[in-house]
């Protein structure tokens, strides 16, 4: 018996990385999955982005803990075709009951245009949020038996990195404003016995972080150095550890936590 059993999650930037790593601990914990990613590469990213093949691999890993997933290529700044992914995934598996808003890239490639950056970064890590949440929450009220919504922030979203670009910029920007988002749905959704929570993970061993070659990282943007520095002797989470806050957080072991910002830092932010 896991503590998910029946529930089916509705989870973005599914096809490696954290969100493939979520998908899979709380498949291992009983939920059913809806797997999202856009599968193709933005040109302000300069690391590869996920592909179909890693996202088929997020479904095979899933179905080998004996749990369906429905899996679809959608950007999340595209609200008609998220939408169709949902709903799509709704009608295999039946009415979502929980929520991960973890799509995101990092900041955009410095030979970018700004506006260009600018636009990426806020439209994914901001705008894919909110579309997210506006498409998959008022079917959640409707069926009226609470949930749970936790939006993918970072601890650039409690703290100003303090690099003057328009990628930067515009990361730190949708972060904070992914936390914003998510006490504004926590007072709106709590009558109805939705909890919506943040995590804020420092640096996590994924693509977007080099997958975990911080030499490389600051080399090519010394300023991250203090950005990127915890309290414990780690240099960066791993996936599976943010996962865990996540499954907890999704859990009745968490039925009265909503409105919080769970950081998953070694210590960041507490340095500082």
């Amino acid at each position: 018996m896991g503590k998910l059993d029946g529930k089916v999650a509705f989870i973005t930037g599914a096809a490696r990385g954290q969100g493939r790593s979520h998908a899979v601990r709380l498949a291992r914990e009983g939920a059913d999955v809806i797997a999202v990613d856009i599968c193709a590469q933005l040109e302000t990213v300069r690391y590869p982005m996920g592909t179909a093949d890693e996202l088929d691999q997020t479904v095979k890993e899933v179905k080998a803990l004996g749990r369906r997933i429905v899996a679809h290529q959608a950007d999340v700044r595209d609200a008609s075709a998220l939408r169709r992914a949902f709903e799509d995934g709704t009608r295999e598996l039946g009415p979502v009951d929980i929520v991960l808003a973890n799509a995101g890239i990092g900041a955009g490639a410095a030979d970018a245009a700004e506006e260009q950056e600018w636009d990426e970064v806020i439209g994914v890590n901001l705008t894919g949020v909110w579309n997210t949440g506006r498409i998959a929450i008022p079917s959640m009220i409707e069926r009226g038996r609470g949930g749970s919504v936790v939006l993918t922030s970072s601890t650039g979203g409690l703290i100003g990195v303090g690099i003057p670009t328009a990628g930067f910029l515009g990361y730190t920007a949708a972060k904070h404003g992914v936390i914003g988002l998510m006490r504004s749905w926590a007072n709106y959704l709590a009558p109805y016995s939705i909890r919506v929570n943040s995590v804020a993970p420092t640096a996590v061993r994924t693509p977007m972080a080099a997958d975990g070659n911080l030499t490389a990282i600051m080399e090519r943007v010394p300023e991250l150095a203090r950005a990127l520095s915890n309290a414990m002797p780690v240099d960066l989470v791993e996936p599976a550890d943010v996962s865990n806050a996540i499954a907890w957080l999704v859990s009745d072991d968490a039925r009265y936590v909503t409105g919080t910002v769970v950081p998953v830092d070694a210590g960041q932010l507490n340095k500082r």
